[in-house]
């Protein structure tokens, strides 16, 4: 037997797994680690975050992810180039936060590596009924492997788009594992660049378990802020938007996309809601020139609006639904002030009452996902497809 399959062969036979998650969400802000603790599998699985931290990054890597990202039109070149580059970036943090924590790199069984997302393509976006489902990450897993010694799974997207799903969100599955709970109905909010949710309805072995994108979260607003306010990248605690009014037709016309209509679940990204989707917007409805303020506040309330829609539309009728926040959104005050006064009869925590920072949060799902590709894979998710996902690259 090869060394490395038998190493991870004990990996998976260990009663506990120590697993680095790793996440590069589409703001481009900066890499989650989480570096995790896990007993069990399945519906046994039992996780412990014992370090976690969120690494800027320097502008030279986020003008070097931009100049893909969510582009049609790229320099190839330049593309091969950042799939080791942007690995090898990822490694070094890794590699310095293990220092930082003094943890020794040989007590760590597993990286999880979410990657670097620079293209979207569900077909419902990109309407060729000759291809498929896509998605597209970089950041080569082999790279990270042997920059850091450690076993590393990547490329998670791919077995979801296999299977028949659009690549996202894969958070049904780790949010399954580590936060159903019978009698309650949860809903499990990411407000990242593009927000999603995951509804655990309260009878968790119902089918109607499920995650979707709702919209735009952030990346609307922070294309905005970086367009026009020189050395911001988003709008810290809301106040440009507070300075400002919604403006209805706008805020009309840019909820009145098809993606909103479409069933459940679906995904969509910057591919479709960006700066162009906004100035054709204000094209549209000559509001051109109204003022900067006046456009953040009408932002804030479109992100607001679609996930508060998306929400009512799972929950129909209920009035007892929980919601549970994670990701950048949730620091916005406006943001969470426009949803929570839409929903007077729901509860808002953030996953810290599930003792799961909520920064943190999706790293700790692809540790998650690692973790039962490695010594699960035997839980069948009602409603969902049975996979194992993220490649496995070894370290030699």
């Amino acid at each position: 037997m090869n060394a490395s399959i038998g190493k991870l062969h004990l990996i998976a036979s260990k009663p506990e797994r120590f697993i680095i998650g790793l996440m590069s969400g589409t703001s481009v802000d900066g890499l989650d680690v989480a570096f995790c603790k896990f007993s069990g599998h399945g519906n046994s699985t039992i996780m412990e975050l014992l370090q976690f931290e969120t690494v800027p990054f320097d502008n030279d890597y986020k003008q070097e992810v931009q100049s893909v990202f969510s582009k049609k039109l790229v320099s190839l070149e330049k593309l091969c180039l950042l799939n080791a580059w942007i690995a090898n970036q990822h490694a070094a943090i890794i590699v310095n936060c293990l220092a930082k924590w003094g943890v020794d790199a040989a007590s760590v069984d597993a990286i999880a590596s979410h990657g670097q997302t620079i293209y979207h393509a569900p077909q419902s976006w990109h309407g060729n009924k000759k291809f498929p489902n896509a998605t597209l990450q970089i950041g080569d897993g082999d790279h990270i492997a042997v920059k850091t010694g450690i076993l590393t799974l990547s490329d998670f997207r791919q077995k979801h788009l296999a299977a028949g799903g659009e690549g996202a969100p894969l958070a049904v599955y780790g949010d399954y594992l580590l936060f159903s709970k019978a009698g309650e109905n949860r809903i499990m909010l990411n407000i990242g660049g593009i927000a999603n949710f995951t509804w655990l309805p309260d009878s968790i072995t119902e089918a109607g378990i499920f995650s979707s994108d709702c919209g735009p979260g952030n990346t609307m607003m922070d294309g905005y802020i970086q367009q026009h306010f020189a050395g911001k990248y988003y709008d810290e605690a809301a106040a440009i938007a507070k300075q400002g009014s919604v403006n209805e037709k706008l805020l009309e016309k840019l909820k009145s996309n098809l993606f909103f209509s479409q069933p459940f679940p679906k995904t969509t990204g910057p591919e479709l809601f960006n700066q162009q989707y906004l100035e054709e917007a204000l094209q549209y409805t000559d509001t051109l020139t109204i003022t900067h303020t006046d456009i953040m506040a009408t932002l804030n309330r479109f992100s607001a609006d679609t996930i508060v829609d998306a929400i009512k539309r799972i929950t129909g009728n209920l009035l007892n639904a929980t919601v549970y926040t994670s990701g950048g959104g949730m620091h916005n005050p406006l943001s969470m002030d426009n949803i929570k006064e839409q929903l007077p009869g729901f509860s808002f925590y953030t996953t810290e009452k599930l003792l799961v920072n909520p920064d943190a949060k999706e790293a700790v799902l692809f540790a998650v996902l690692a973790n039962e590709s490695i010594a699960g894979g035997k839980t069948t998710i009602p409603g969902n497809p049975f996979i194992s996902m993220g490649k496995i690259s070894f370290p030699h």
